[in-house]
C-alpha cells in the first residue's frame, strides 16, 4: 500500500469520527430514546461498527508486524504482533465473539460468573474478601478511559519533547497518535460529557476504535512502526 493511499483512508477514517460526533451529537437532541433504543442498542450499528474497527485495528498492526520482522527488528515485530493480538481480542470481546450472531448458548460457567450471562472476559464479575470486582465498571472502566486519554491527548504532546518518551515509544514500536488524533480524542471526550443519555460511552468506543485504525495507519512515528 502506497503512502499515498494511506493518507486517503486516513483522511477517510477521520471524517467518518467527525460524522459520528455530529450525528451524536444531533441524534441527542433529537431523542434519548431513538439514541438508546436503536442508534447505540446492543448489536446495532456503533456496537458492530466498533467491533469491525477493531478488526482492522489488528489487521493493520499485523502487516506493520510482518514489515518490522522483514526489517529483522525483533523486539518492535513482537510488540507490534503482540498489540495486534489486543485488538483482536478486544474486536471479539465487543461481539462476545460472535455469540448473538451464531445464537450458541452460553456456558454453565460463565453464566455464574458474566454481569450479562454472556461468553466474554470484560463482563466478568470476579468475587473478593471485599466484595465482587466487576471488571466492566474498574478495570475496563475508569481506568481504561484515563489510559486511551493519556495515549490520545498526552503522548502526542511529549513525544517530539521528552526524549526518554521517544527512544522507549519507537524502541517497543508504539505507535504514537499525531495532534489531529488528539484534538479528535478530547472533542470526542467533550461531547460524551456533554450529553446525559445511556449507552453513550458505545459511541465513545467507536470513536476510539476509529481513531486507533488511523494511528496505526500513520502515526508519528511511522518510521519506526511499520
Amino acid at each position: 500500500m502506497t503512502l499515498s493511499t494511506i493518507r486517503q483512508l486516513d483522511r477517510l477514517i477521520l471524517g467518518i469520527v467527525v460524522a459520528v460526533l455530529v450525528l451524536t451529537v444531533g441524534i441527542y437532541f433529537y431523542s434519548t430514546d431513538f439514541f438508546t433504543l436503536t442508534y447505540a442498542r446492543e448489536d446495532g450499528i456503533v456496537e458492530y461498527g466498533t467491533a469491525i474497527f477493531l478488526f482492522l485495528a489488528s489487521i493493520v498492526l499485523f502487516g506493520n508486524a510482518r514489515s518490522l520482522k522483514a526489517r529483522g527488528l525483533t523486539l518492535a515485530f513482537g510488540c507490534t504482533l503482540f498489540y495486534g493480538l489486543l485488538f483482536f481480542f478486544a474486536a471479539g470481546e465487543e461481539i462476545s465473539w460472535g455469540q448473538r450472531i451464531f445464537g450458541w448458548e452460553t456456558g454453565e460457567t460463565f453464566q455464574e460468573i458474566n454481569k450479562q450471562q454472556e461468553t466474554n472476559l470484560h463482563n466478568l464479575i470476579v468475587p473478593t474478601p471485599w466484595g465482587d470486582f466487576h471488571l466492566a465498571k474498574t478495570l475496563f472502566g475508569p481506568i481504561l478511559t484515563l489510559i486511551l486519554l493519556l495515549y490520545l491527548a498526552v503522548l502526542p504532546l511529549l513525544y517530539p519533547r521528552v526524549g526518554w518518551i521517544r527512544r522507549t515509544a519507537d524502541r517497543i514500536a508504539a505507535p504514537v497518535p499525531s495532534t489531529r488524533h488528539a484534538v479528535l480524542a478530547v472533542a470526542a471526550s467533550l461531547v460524551i460529557a456533554a450529553i446525559d443519555v445511556s449507552r453513550k460511552w458505545e459511541v465513545y468506543e467507536l470513536v476510539f476504535s476509529l481513531l486507533a485504525t488511523s494511528i496505526f495507519l500513520l502515526p508519528q512515528n511511522r518510521d519506526h512502526t511499520t
